[in-house]
């Protein structure tokens, strides 16, 4: 009887305290009235080092993530929000050696540049470089399954960095 009689009581007060508060979110996207629709322009590719296609799957990335978590349309052009940008590096190096001295993992590193343009309120609008990477077994080609999985792994941290640079308050 206690029992329930606490739980009632702190589940009004819980309700009280959000009620006073108003609106939380947790995920914490800030998006203003006036904005409804962002463009991400087709990244471009200037890295010395070629892995074709890239630039493609890294576009759609940032496109299919700003789609799922936000109620903002995708446009091709004149976009609220318009996100531009290109792949700056993409590298390969040995992490880790063996005791006769080959490699034993390896890293590959992306850097992508951004441009971010706020239509609605351009000083929010900003260029910014975001990198991250991948460890991989040396013995293993960086191709078809194994690249996907590099690509994902880096494509979501730096599509997450973006978005949360550009559309929450954290």
């Amino acid at each position: 009887m206690i029992s329930r009689f606490l739980k009632i009581i702190s589940a009004l007060l819980l309700f009280a305290s959000l009620q006073s508060c108003g609106f939380y979110s947790l995920s914490g996207v800030s998006i203003p009235d006036n904005v409804k629709t962002f463009q991400v322009d087709y990244f471009g590719y200037t890295a010395t080092q070629v892995e074709v296609g890239i630039e493609r799957t890294f576009t759609l990335a940032l496109q299919d993530l700003i789609q799922d978590q936000t109620s903002l349309s995708l446009v091709n052009s004149n976009g609220d929000y318009l996100y531009q940008g290109e792949i700056t590096r993409y590298y390969i190096s040995p992490i880790t050696a063996t005791a006769d001295n080959r490699a034993s993992q390896n890293r590959v590193t992306i850097d992508i540049n951004v441009r971010f343009v706020n239509n609605k309120d351009d000083e929010k609008s900003f260029e910014k470089s975001y990198t991250f990477y991948y460890d991989y077994p040396a013995n293993t080609q960086l191709q078809n399954a194994a690249l996907d999985i590099a690509l994902e792994v880096i494509f979501d941290q730096i599509t997450q960095e973006i978005y949360n640079d550009t559309l929450t308050n954290w």
